[in-house]
């Protein structure tokens, strides 16, 4: 047990430190304001104050943990062992800057309560990330930190005892349009054949006359195949299907067609089912409920993970209204267009609730990759050399690789066959 020192003990406090001694490390740890009892005891401790006590591991505060509301903060970017690093800490510190407050400063994604622009969809742009503009974002930061910090810990107190955490790999299968072409019923099919025909689309009016004759040549019906290469890899894959009803934005068939139902129900036999929630629902909060349970009472089982359409997350309201759906593990913390960490780390954590003051009842499992950030890739072996990056990163700090495959980019027609790409990245990354 890991005994910690501090002169306060607040919400964000104890988050942080569960966070990156108990998540990340494996580490049990408590807590002291008492001087006496932290002189006394025997095992490993550290100071996180203003002043170390006597000559014990010390990390010198700052302000960040024992604050409440939200300010504007001035970052100024420094290094530990290679690693970006911010809020300096001194000299006197065992650890060059408070990896506390810098943790929590990504973790409860701070920098998205600030005054911001958000792009067209009401996300928060990823070039407005500190991440992006200090040069870290594909680094899981916060990890990298923590395994620093053991180092440390490690050297002065060689007993110290942690619980085992591996490496694991999760692929995510985005299911927004399941069909391209087949169970769009009479109406969609032929606005479509007419739109492809006004424009000149003569490959797409082919596939589409094909399918209309022969449902299953749909080249976004690669479910089966999916499966196969789950099985075969041993792969725990988690599908997220659009149950939803149709709009500008939500596309997907309709969800009272017997053969997308049955499809939804096939694959929740084999593989984790949840649901990708439409745009509709992030404005509006019942129409997420009913989206929820109709999935649910489909698939007879709760469904309790969600991803939300086009990844659009407006903290704090959208995770807000997550749990009050009764979600209770979110899959939407990453960027569309780049690749990388978006709060800093490949570990999941808890949603903590800047307005509120509250750790909540959500856990977020960070992605890092989006498939359409690959989109401008000339080729596989170009994408292997930026993923296997992101992989080692990952790796050397027993994360999880979380990669996002959209079902359309998997059926679509491109430069990179992405059925191929995934299929080599489930051979490569599940080790």
């Amino acid at each position: 047990m890991l005994l910690i020192y501090t002169h306060k003990i607040t919400k964000r406090f104890t988050y942080v430190m569960k966070q990156v001694f108990v998540r990340i490390l494996g580490i049990e740890v408590t807590f002291t304001t008492k001087v006496e009892d932290f002189i006394k005891h025997t095992g490993p401790k550290i100071t996180y104050t203003k002043q170390p006590l006597q000559n014990e591991f010390f990390v010198r505060s700052n302000d960040l943990l024992f604050e409440q509301g939200i300010n504007d903060i001035e970052i100024k970017l420094g290094e530990w062992n290679g690693v970006p690093c911010f809020f300096d800490a001194g000299e006197r510190s065992n650890v060059p800057f408070d990896i506390f407050s810098a943790a929590f400063y990504l973790l409860s994604r701070y920098e998205e309560y600030l005054p911001h622009v958000k792009d067209d969809l009401g996300r928060f742009p990823a070039k407005k990330s500190l991440g992006f503009e200090k040069g870290f974002l594909e680094c899981p930061l916060v990890d990298q930190w923590a395994y620093l910090l053991l180092d440390g810990l490690k050297q002065r107190f060689p007993d110290l005892e942690q619980a085992s955490k591996t490496y694991s790999f999760t692929p995510i299968i985005n299911v927004t349009t399941s069909h391209c072409y087949a169970l769009k019923g009479f109406s969609r099919s032929i606005a479509g054949f007419f739109l492809d025909l006004s424009r000149l689309r003569l490959s797409r009016l082919v596939k589409r006359i094909t399918v209309w004759f022969n449902p299953k040549k749909d080249p976004y019906d690669n479910f089966d195949f999916l499966l196969g290469l789950h099985k075969k890899f041993k792969v725990k894959a988690m599908f997220f299907f659009q149950f939803a009803a149709y709009s500008a934005h939500d596309k997907n068939i309709s969800i009272y067609r017997n053969k997308f139902r049955h499809l939804i129900k096939s694959v929740s036999d084999y593989s984790k089912v949840a649901l990708s929630a439409s745009l509709a629902s992030v404005r509006d909060i019942s129409i997420l409920v009913k989206e929820r349970k109709r999935l649910s009472d489909l698939i007879n089982r709760p469904v309790q993970h969600v991803r939300l359409r086009y990844n659009r997350v407006a903290i704090p309201q959208t995770y807000r209204n997550l749990i009050e759906a009764e979600f209770t593990d979110d899959y939407t913390m990453g960027y569309t267009h780049h690749l990388g960490f978006r709060a800093g780390t490949c570990t999941p954590f808890y949603f903590y609730d800047l307005t509120l003051e509250a750790q909540q009842p959500l856990r977020i499992h960070p992605f890092v990759l989006c498939d359409y950030a690959l989109r401008n890739f000339k080729n596989q072996q170009e994408v292997f050399q930026k993923l296997d990056l992101l992989y080692q990163q990952v790796k050397q700090v027993n994360g999880t690789f979380t990669l996002v495959f959209s079902n359309e980019l998997l059926g679509g027609n491109h430069k990179i066959n992405w059925l191929e790409l995934y299929g080599a990245t489930l051979k490569r990354y599940y080790v």
